[in-house]
């Protein structure tokens, strides 16, 4: 977006360089989180809006998640135009508000502060944590987010379409697109669609990934299918191991008739064949757990009843 320059009448317009131009790049960056955020929370709270058994309290809590982004969006741009040393006069007359009011609410300094302390909405709910588990290496890379990374970054690389072609179709720098590929930033659904379809990859795979990673309930009424779906996610960003390397890697705590029935049915695995797989496949068995639970509830669980296992 160009910034176009002012100057008072019978002043030569401004050439020189930002007032605060290390200032004004980190308020870009802000605004491009938030811009991420919003997107996301905004796709959650159309899942919520659509669910007949969504709690008002759940869709308000999302709104005001939305508003608070939307605040922060607000004082990222006013000090980005003030660091830019462009005039606070259009942005006073979009907000309603004075010039003086702007800079007495959005000091520099402060802004600033919130925006390098600012948490990301979606990062607390991308990758649950047993109770007092110490994140290592290897736990993050089996986070929900670095799944879906893995996914993207697979499909990305069979294509062999460049990184940076993908940018020049999203109208984004290289930059962005590699921070997606490695798992550095969230997400959109919309973004993820441009990447399936210039890839030519298939939706279906990346779909109950994203939604692990957005912290979102799985779209559709079938909870059994939802879990396989997701199995199958897991089984396609690992790389797409045989069933010999899965079941190597589960050291044979599942037998092949388990695998077969996991990923393809009928019904739904009982947890310990869940719990193992999802081990095997590189990620976390509790972002597994709740979809296993609303399969178990429809009955549709094969073998003994599985609760009380951990």
């Amino acid at each position: 977006m160009s910034i176009r320059s002012y100057s008072a009448p019978g002043q030569p317009s401004r050439s020189g360089p930002a007032v605060d131009a290390g200032r004004a790049a980190r308020c870009t960056e802000a605004v491009r989180d938030i811009a991420e955020d919003l997107t996301v929370l905004g796709e959650a709270l159309m899942h919520c809006a659509y669910s007949i058994s969504a709690p008002t309290t759940d869709l308000l809590r999302i709104v005001i998640d939305l508003d608070k982004l939307n605040r922060e969006a607000v004082a990222a741009l006013v000090v980005r135009q003030r660091s830019q040393g462009e005039p606070l006069g259009d942005l006073a007359l979009m907000l309603e508000r004075t010039e003086d009011r702007l800079r007495k609410k959005y000091v520099p300094q402060d802004v600033d502060a919130a925006l390098t302390s600012r948490s990301r909405p979606m990062r607390a709910e991308a990758g649950p944590r047993l109770s007092g588990e110490v994140p290592t290496t290897k736990h993050l890379l089996r986070q929900p987010r670095q799944r879906l990374a893995c996914a993207l970054t697979r499909m990305q690389s069979r294509s062999g379409i460049p990184q940076r072609a993908l940018a020049e179709r999203m109208n984004v720098d290289p930059s962005y697109i590699s921070r997606l590929l490695s798992g550095e930033r969230d997400v959109s659904w919309s973004h993820a669609l441009i990447l399936v379809e210039a890839c030519d990859g298939n939706s279906e795979l990346l779909k109950p990934l994203w939604e692990a990673a957005a912290g979102v309930k799985p779209t559709g009424t079938d909870p059994v299918r939802a879990l396989r779906a997701y199995l199958r996610a897991l089984r396609y960003a690992a790389g797409e191991p045989s069933d010999g390397a899965v079941l190597a890697s589960a050291q044979h705590t599942i037998t092949p008739a388990e695998l077969d029935q996991a990923l393809d049915g009928p019904g739904a695995p009982v947890w310990p064949v869940v719990k193992q797989l999802t081990t095997a496949l590189q990620s976390l068995p509790e972002v597994a757990r709740p979809l296993w639970r609303q399969a178990h509830s429809t009955g549709e669980t094969a073998g003994p009843d599985a609760g009380s296992f951990g």
